[in-house]
C-alpha cells in the first residue's frame, strides 16, 4: 500500500501488529513516522514510542521493548530505523543483532504492539531467510520515489486537504523547478500556502517568486542555449551563475554531467529503449530522461560529443591556468558555434 492508504486504514482500522516501510523517499517514510505516531496519544507517547536505529542500537533492545506491555495505554509502537540486516549491504559495525531472535518474534509478534520496520533502502534481500519471513508477516509500504505523475498528484491532493488549489501552469512550473522531485515539492509547499493564505489559490508567480532553481535546472537553461548555439544566451546565463557564487568548476562539472546524460540517452534511445528502462538503466529521474529525451531530438549524436569534448577542454583549463573562466566559456562557444550543424539524427 502506499503512503495516503496506510493514513486512511490507521484512522479507520485496528493496525496490524507489523509493518514494513520499504523506500528511499525521505519524506514519504517520514509522513509514515508520523501516521504510526499518531496511533499513540500524546500524552502517551513518551512512555509508549520507541525508536532504535539498527546502526548505533542492538536489535535485542528494541525487540525486549516490542514485547514490553503498554505502559497505562493501549499499545506500544516500536519503530525500527535502518534496519540494514535485512539488506546486502555490509556494514562495518561492532553491533551484534540477535535475528533468532526476531525470527521468533515475527513468529509470534505482540498484539499490543505495532512494530514498525523504517528500511530506506530500494530493496532487501530477498535470499535471506529472515527476510522472506518478514515479508510473509509484515504489511508492505511502498516509499519508493514517486514518478512525476504520482509526485503532481499527491500535491494536489495534500494541497486539497488544507483547502487549497494549484493551477496547472504553477503546478507544471513547481514540477520544473524541483526536477519533479517530490521531496523538494513537499519542501516548498508550507511557503506557497502561507503566501495564498488568503486566496487559498496558488498561482505560477507565486511558485517563480518562492521556490528556487536548483543548479541543474539552471544549467538545463545553459544547455539548451549552447546546443542552439545562441552565444549571447549562454554567456549571459553563464555569468548569472558566476554571480550566484557557483563555482566555475561546480558549474561546468554539471554541465559535463548533462551532456553525458544525453549522449546517454541518444545513444539508448536509437537502440529502443523506453522511457521508463533509460530511466532504470541510467538510475536517474524519470523527468530528467522526460526532459532529454525532448532536447536530443532535435540535435544530432555528433553535436552532442563537440559540446562534450569542448567542456572537457574547458575543465582542464580551468584545473590548470588562472585564465577567467567566462573568457574560457565564450571561447568554447565561439569554437562550438563555428562547427557545422548537423541535423538532429
Amino acid at each position: 500500500m502506499d503512503i495516503t492508504q496506510l493514513s486512511q486504514q490507521l484512522k479507520t482500522k485496528t493496525p496490524a501488529m507489523v509493518y514494513l516501510v520499504l523506500g528511499t523517499q525521505q519524506v514519504l517514510q517520514q509522513q509514515a513516522i508520523d501516521s504510526f505516531i499518531n496511533l499513540i496519544p500524546a500524552d502517551e507517547q513518551v512512555m509508549n514510542v520507541g525508536r532504535y536505529d539498527m546502526e548505533a542500537t542492538p536489535l535485542a533492545v528494541a525487540l525486549d521493548d516490542a514485547m514490553a506491555a503498554p505502559f497505562f495505554g493501549e499499545r506500544r509502537l516500536v519503530i525500527i530505523n535502518k534496519p540494514y540486516f535485512l539488506t546486502g549491504e555490509k556494514k562495518r559495525s561492532k553491533i551484534d543483532h540477535d535475528l533468532d531472535s526476531l525470527k521468533q518474534y515475527l513468529e509470534h509478534p505482540e498484539p499490543t504492539t505495532v512494530l514498525v520496520f523504517a528500511a530506506p533502502y530500494e530493496k532487501l534481500d530477498g535470499r535471506k531467510g529472515i527476510v522472506k519471513q518478514l515479508k510473509k508477516v509484515a504489511v508492505q509500504v511502498d516509499a519508493a520515489p514517486l514518478n512525476e505523475q504520482q509526485a503532481r498528484q499527491k500535491v494536489v491532493a495534500q494541497l486539497a486537504q488544507d483547502n487549497f488549489q494549484i493551477s496547472g501552469d504553477a503546478l507544471d512550473e513547481l514540477v520544473q523547478r524541483t526536477n519533479a522531485d517530490y521531496g523538494m515539492m513537499d519542501a516548498n509547499l508550507a511557503k506557497l500556502k502561507l503566501l495564498a493564505y488568503q486566496e487559498k489559490a496558488i498561482d505560477k508567480q507565486m511558485v517563480a517568486s518562492l521556490v528556487p532553481q536548483s543548479l541543474d535546472e539552471n544549467v538545463f537553461d545553459l544547455v539548451t542555449a549552447v546546443l542552439g548555439h545562441n552565444q549571447v544566451r549562454a554567456l549571459d546565463l553563464y555569468r548569472q551563475l558566476l554571480a550566484g557564487q557557483q563555482q566555475p568548476l561546480r558549474i561546468n562539472a554539471v554541465l559535463v554531467s548533462q551532456f553525458r546524460l544525453l549522449i546517454q540517452i541518444k545513444v539508448l534511445s536509437k537502440r529502443g529503449l523506453s522511457q521508463g528502462n533509460l530511466a532504470s538503466q541510467l538510475n536517474v529521474h524519470p523527468y530528467r530522461v522526460k526532459l532529454g529525451l525532448q532536447t536530443v531530438r532535435q540535435f544530432s549524436l555528433i553535436a552532442l560529443e563537440n559540446a562534450y569534448l569542448g567542456l572537457i577542454r574547458i575543465e582542464q583549463s580551468l584545473k590548470t591556468t588562472q585564465r577567467d573562466p567566462a573568457l574560457l566559456f565564450q571561447l568554447f562557444m565561439l569554437q562550438y558555434s563555428q562547427q557545422k550543424q548537423q541535423p538532429g539524427a
